[in-house]
């Protein structure tokens, strides 16, 4: 595996996690993420986003119930963070119960899946500088739900970063790489 270093502007003020932590939430809404010490804002979702998470999220308790030996489904406000000044929010986010019998105590540094549900404010984020940082910490899947083109791009991750993209439209089912047995129709997060 080659590593990806995430990289920026010596110019762009580093923070740490403490001064991270410490900040306010931003006063429009949403919330903060720091990727390599560099702060993002994110502005809060708005239903059409809510609504997607919300319905992904029955499909996955559905499956997890059925399969509790698989691992946990994190909702939002769980986090990936790095003692490399990196702190990231998932939408949804799966890990594995084997990740989880050798995670340290207090935090996830990955996640086995990851759903980024991404809307025209966010879309360059959530598919360049989000999804480069989530190959570099080693999240082996990445669906990004497009709520204007009413997609889910698949990625997973192979040895040399991202394997080419699966782009699932409606009609389409997703089947999950890094949750044994789990698939979506597309259709079905959408309609």
């Amino acid at each position: 595996m080659v590593a990806v270093a995430v990289t920026t502007s010596p110019l762009i003020r580093q923070y740490t996690l403490e001064e991270f932590w410490a900040l306010d939430n931003p006063p429009e809404g949403g919330h903060y993420e720091l990727i390599a010490g560099v702060l993002y804002m994110v502005p809060p979702p708005d239903i059409i986003h809510s609504t997607a998470v919300s319905r992904l999220n029955r499909f996955f308790i559905v499956h997890l119930i059925a399969h509790p030996e698989l691992g946990e489904l994190f909702v939002p406000r769980a986090a990936i963070w790095t003692s490399a000044h990196t702190y990231l929010e998932p939408d949804l986010m799966f890990v594995s119960a084997a990740r989880l019998a050798t995670t340290d105590a207090g935090r996830l540094t990955t996640a086995d899946l990851v759903i980024e549900v991404i809307s025209p404010s966010t879309a360059v984020y959530d598919r360049t500088t989000k999804a480069d940082t989530y190959a570099a910490l080693q999240v082996g899947e990445l669906w990004l739900l497009d709520t204007i083109r009413k997609t889910i791009e698949q990625r997973v991750l192979g040895t040399q970063g991202w394997e080419e993209p699966r782009v699932h439209a409606l009609g389409e089912t997703v089947q999950a790489v890094r949750l044994p047995g789990f698939s979506c129709a597309v259709d079905a997060v959408f309609s």
